[in-house]
Order: C-alpha cells, then structure tokens, then sequence
C-alpha cells in the first residue's frame, strides 16, 4: 500500500472554494492592495553630549489610507516625542486603549543593544496605533505625528 504525499493536490481543497470563485489574475495578485499602512521606526541617532544627549528615530510611513493626508513621509521623533504622543491620544480617544510605550531607561541608554530594543518597540507601539480604524478616522494628532516633520507637542497640549 502506498502512502499519499502529503503534497499532492487533492480535491477536498476545491470543496472549500467559495462557490462561483474564480481564480485571481498576475495583476491582481501583484497590484497595489485596496488598503495598506506601512511604518518603520529605524536608523536611530544619536546627538548632543553629557547630560544633553539624546536619540531620535526615523519614522517612516507609506499608505494608500485617506486618513493621512501624504503616500509617503520621513520624520524624526525623540523618544519624549512618543511619550507626548501618547499622552495626547490618551485625552482625545477614551473609547481606544492605547498600548504602552517601551519603558524608560536609565543605564546605558545609548549602548547599540538598550536603542535597538526601544526601536522595536516604539515600531510595534506606532504600528498599532496607527493601524487601528477608530484612532484612523477620529484622531486629529495621528497623521500630523506620524507625517508632520513641523510636529510639535507644545501645540496639541
């Protein structure tokens, strides 16, 4: 008796079709999707000397969503930057439970590795936040933090 490879195609996916589904096109597969939201936050700098210094990160942002008003902007956020963000998205959005930001640091905060793992998490924090439809469609600080290179904190106090 042989046994059937577990690769071979087998007609009890076509069961699961939806009835009267067609097969989607080269172009449809590879176009541009109805929707998309794309965020980094990378290539972290760091300024300034003694008690001065500080980190700021690049925040990219590529969308097709009418709530942002560019397709494509570059920006530069301090880590303060976020924590007034936040703050901000807290009073404007009661009914939104906005996620938190990685936690401050106060040894070695500008060794490779203490600034790689609060990049990572200020990406996870702006790609939940920017991703969710009520803060999309009601939030009036979202798309200027993310897109504005002008943004300022002190205006949205």
């Amino acid at each position: 008796m042989t046994t059937p490879s577990p690769f071979a195609r087998s007609s009890l996916f076509d069961e699961y079709r939806i009835p009267g589904g067609r097969e989607q096109t080269i172009e449809e597969m590879y176009s541009v999707p109805e929707s998309f939201l794309e965020i980094e936050v990378k290539n972290p700098q760091t300024h300034g000397f003694g008690r001065k210094m500080y980190t700021d990160y690049e925040v990219v942002c590529k969308t097709n969503i009418p709530a942002f008003k560019l397709r494509h902007s570059v920006v530069r956020r301090r880590y303060s930057d976020f924590e007034a963000f936040r703050d901000i998205l807290e009073r404007e959005s009661t009914r939104v439970n906005i996620p938190t930001l990685p936690g401050k640091v106060f040894t070695n905060r500008f060794s490779d590795e203490v600034i790689e793992a609060r990049r990572e998490g200020l990406e996870r924090f702006l790609t939940v936040v920017a991703g969710h439809p009520l803060l999309q469609t009601g939030s009036k600080v979202l798309s200027a933090f993310i897109q504005d290179p002008a943004w300022d904190k002190g205006a949205w106090q």
